[in-house]
């Protein structure tokens, strides 16, 4: 349970830390470009969710995300999964989602004077005609949270796919023992 814990923890700083480093260092008005034409960082505010998506129904979202993050704690600390790799990717989720609430109810934002925002800045922009949307630390973790979740889905779903095939011809198997068992028998 510590190590999920940790995560989780690792994960706020992480997102916390480079937020403030952007907030603090980089141009709001000029990019800094890492790979030109396709990677920069770029300052941006975030009034809704993730990837700037529902700013007009900002409450709708946060009291979403509280339910969320509230319900896959209980799931991570009451119900415990034995699975690592499933606590793994709700720990990133988690740590996450509680990253971006951070930013909710107290950053304020420069650019969207007095609201409250969340600051994006990582930047993807080789395919703009397809992807155009700025994000942040958080959202990936949030991002690779689920992508890792959705394996371990799968991975449970084939592992008990395997299991029942195995119990069925085990099941044959032994009532193909018992009939012989009762031929012998009745012989």
């Amino acid at each position: 349970m510590i190590v999920w814990i940790l995560i989780i923890a690792g994960v706020v700083l992480l997102d916390q830390v480079s937020k403030m480093l952007v907030v603090a260092f980089l141009d709001r008005n000029t990019p800094f470009v890492i790979i030109e034409g396709i990677f920069r960082f770029k300052y941006s505010e975030n009034r809704g969710a993730a990837f700037g998506s529902f700013d007009e129904h900002r409450w709708v979202f946060m009291i979403a995300s509280i339910v969320g993050i509230v319900g896959l704690c209980i799931y991570l600390f009451v119900f415990k999964p034995k699975s690592k790799l499933a606590c793994t990717a709700i720990s990133m989720i988690v740590g996450g989602g509680i990253g971006n609430m951070m930013d909710r109810t107290l950053r304020t934002g420069e650019i969207f004077e007095g609201e409250k925002v969340v600051v994006d800045f990582i930047d993807f922009y080789a395919f703009p005609d397809i992807w155009n949307a700025i994000f942040n630390v958080a959202d990936s973790f949030v991002c690779i949270g689920a992508g890792l979740l959705i394996l371990w889905c799968i991975i449970s779903m084939i592992e008990e796919s395997k299991a029942e095939k195995l119990a069925k011809r085990q099941a044959a198997i032994g009532q193909n023992a018992d009939i012989t068992q009762s031929e012998d028998n009745g012989n």
